[in-house]
């Protein structure tokens, strides 16, 4: 983006009522928010994400893409339920939950590639408390996922698979799954400015969400990788990934955030004042040990630090932390919300049927059409961290179907091969 069109799609980020989620304004500001999120993403792969940093932290927008998050995260449990109860609501569409977790998905992605400079941390003020509170809930559901199976990634599901009520709801969980890893990344993130953070944000994490104790259990169960068929897949980059076994203790990107996140929280001094080391506390953090292997403090040096103090915890009894009368801050986005609408999620839920979700054939195509100018092809591509692969032999691809260019081939050959398949799709997409 241009800076001057940067700076006024900065500005125009606006607070939106929950009872207008769906709505015009609404869908206007989920483009704007994504056309920020791709421009966040490429001028940080090219170091210049200076610009987008100072004008979130010049006009206090932080707060606004948090209390749009937390406004996401109810309607989905209060709303949406109830929308799919009315008799009037034609389900036609997953069209309500999946733009809503689009709008999700981009928000704290935007979150994640801004969060990296202290200066974002610092400017969320009081609201850091509820993107806390919206971090810890989504490492909760992480650590409670199952590892039986990896979901499918979103880009691994294709246009006909979409018309599948399974494969919708197997979409919309793996959206979730995503975006609490993005989650992982934030929380992360805010761990690494705690000598900055203000006291109730700390005793958030410590105390009241035992954060620790949560990425023990990540660190444990690592939802990001499992077994299928004999062989180890990793998630990485947006997709499910086979590990050849002499990768198979490497540290992904994931691990090393759990892990620097534990860093931050234990090593800090004023971490160490805060936390209860009680026995409970104390037995959970000593199952690390069994983790930190040489391999391990090979890829992470920092790591050797953690095997130290975890060797101190076990044989001493460090005293417990000062109990002091202070005054702790509460969040006030997610209980302001609640209160406003609590006893109206009927209500709402009626309006937006008739204002948000009863879009005829005409206006779906012009919101597509909208779309499609956000995503572009040529965008989404740049952003892409993999080359794109021959969706019938998998080498690497240069030719795509030129009608709905959607999906990519090696050669003419294998174009025709996958024609009958790709068919229907393909009159779908054009």
């Amino acid at each position: 983006l241009p800076p001057a069109e940067a700076e006024a799609l900065v500005r125009a980020l606006q607070g939106i009522e929950l009872r207008d989620t769906g709505g015009q304004g609404w869908l206007r500001q989920h483009e704007y928010v994504e056309k920020l999120n791709m421009h966040g993403i490429l001028s940080a792969s090219a170091g210049q994400e200076q610009l987008l940093t100072e004008l979130l932290v010049t006009y206090a927008k932080i707060p606004v893409l948090i209390g749009e998050l937390i406004s996401v995260e109810i309607w989905k449990h209060k709303v949406f339920p109830v929308l799919c109860r009315l008799e009037d609501f034609k389900p036609r569409s997953t069209f309500p939950i999946y733009v809503v977790l689009h709008h999700e998905a981009s928000i704290i992605n935007l979150l994640e590639t801004v969060f990296f400079h202290k200066e974002i941390c610092e400017s969320a003020e009081d609201s850091i408390l509820d993107l806390i509170d919206y971090c810890h809930r989504k490492l909760t559901l992480l650590a409670a996922r199952s590892t039986s199976g990896p979901a499918v990634t979103s880009g691994e599901l294709h246009a006909q698979d979409l018309a599948r009520p399974s494969s919708m709801q197997k979409q919309a969980e793996t959206m979730e799954f995503e975006i609490s890893l993005k989650a992982l990344s934030v929380l992360r993130f805010i761990t690494d400015q705690v000598e900055s953070l203000p006291l109730s944000a700390l005793t958030r994490m410590l105390n009241t969400h035992n954060l620790p104790c949560l990425l023990v259990e990540l660190v444990e169960h690592c939802p990001w990788s499992c077994w299928e068929a004999g062989k180890l897949k990793k998630f990485e980059n947006g997709a499910w990934h086979v590990v050849p076994p002499e990768d198979q203790v490497k540290m992904t990107k994931l691990d090393g955030q759990v892990w620097l996140a534990l860093l931050n929280l234990l090593l800090s001094p004023e971490c160490q004042r805060k936390y209860h080391f009680d026995g409970f506390n104390k037995s959970q953090l000593l199952k690390l040990r069994v983790f930190l292997t040489d391999v391990l403090i090979d890829q992470l040096p920092n790591l050797l630090e953690m095997q130290r103090f975890l060797s101190y915890l076990a044989v001493t009894e460090p005293a417990p932390p000062k109990k002091d009368l202070i005054l702790e801050q509460v969040p006030v986005i997610w209980d302001h919300i609640l209160k406003k609408n609590s006893g109206k999620w009927e209500a709402i839920a009626k309006h937006q049927v008739k204002h948000a979700f009863s879009h005829t054939k005409e206006e779906l195509k012009l919101q597509a059409h909208r779309w499609a100018q956000t995503y572009s092809l040529d965008m989404m591509e740049a952003l892409a961290p993999d080359k794109p692969r021959c969706r019938v032999c998998g080498v690497e691809a240069a030719k795509r179907c030129s009608r709905c260019r959607n999906e990519w081939y090696c050669t003419r050959a294998c174009q025709v091969q996958h024609w009958q398949k790709h068919k229907p799709a393909c009159n779908l997409m054009a």
